[in-house]
């Protein structure tokens, strides 16, 4: 019995598959890391509304974010709803419109070199942000839970927290963030009066970390104060 012939392969059969789109899968990944943090902060109250966004950097060279698109309820957030921008702010990936405050993520990633942005909007840090304006920020010293912060080691660690004129000239407010970051390069956050909190960190976990450090300090000072405590 003769043999038969080996079938003869297309060329695209022959080609070899394709290799993976390693930076949409990077995204795809940050992006539902994000919409998981964003569900999980409106539960605790600190993105209520359309309040609060969050981003982390895709890329370094050139500079790219995920960042939750701008007017969405956080408490359904899903990865579809986090789009990708460049450097611009202008959009690369996903349909919407980015966060008005996106410039502002842009101007950390810049000065800082962090890896995750994360910005809230609880009633405690909005209250701090009003009782301390006078001041220019809020000194925290002394609270066990300051070791949570990226590089502290120690509750004797005194943490800066600035208290900046919020503005809606998203312009001159990043520029204003970005004076204040160069100035105060160790500082873990910042305060936008009458409005919330910005942290970041090398990791979006670490930034995560940092919000609920910060967050759960802004009520130790927010009810301290409340009980005649003031600093």
């Amino acid at each position: 019995m003769k043999g038969k012939k080996p079938r003869a392969f297309s060329r695209k059969e022959q080609s070899p598959p394709r290799a993976k789109d390693s930076s949409g899968a990077r995204f795809s990944e940050l992006a539902a890391s994000l919409a998981e943090i964003g569900r999980g902060f409106y539960a605790r109250g600190w993105a209520l509304g359309t309040s609060g966004n969050f981003s982390v950097v895709v890329r370094r060279e050139p500079l790219r974010l995920a960042i939750t698109s701008t007017g969405l309820d956080k408490a359904s957030l899903t990865p579809e709803q986090i789009l990708e921008v460049d450097e611009a702010a202008r959009v690369v990936r996903g349909s919407g419109r980015p966060s008005a405050e996106t410039s502002i993520h842009l101007a950390i990633a810049r000065v800082t070199g962090a890896g995750a942005v994360l910005h809230t909007h609880s009633v405690c840090s909005t209250v701090l942000s009003g009782l301390y304006a006078a001041k220019g920020g809020v000194l925290l010293e002394g609270y066990e839970m300051l070791k949570g912060l990226q590089g502290v080691t120690s509750h004797e660690h005194r943490e800066w927290l600035p208290i900046v004129e919020n503005s809606q000239d998203m312009a001159r407010l990043s520029q204003t963030v970005a004076e204040i970051l160069a100035q105060q390069p160790g500082i873990h956050g910042f305060l936008l009066r009458q409005h919330g909190l910005y942290t970041w960190a090398t990791e979006l976990a670490e930034a995560k970390r940092h919000v609920e450090i910060l967050e759960f300090l802004a009520e130790v000072m927010v009810r301290s104060s409340a009980l005649g405590h003031r600093g």
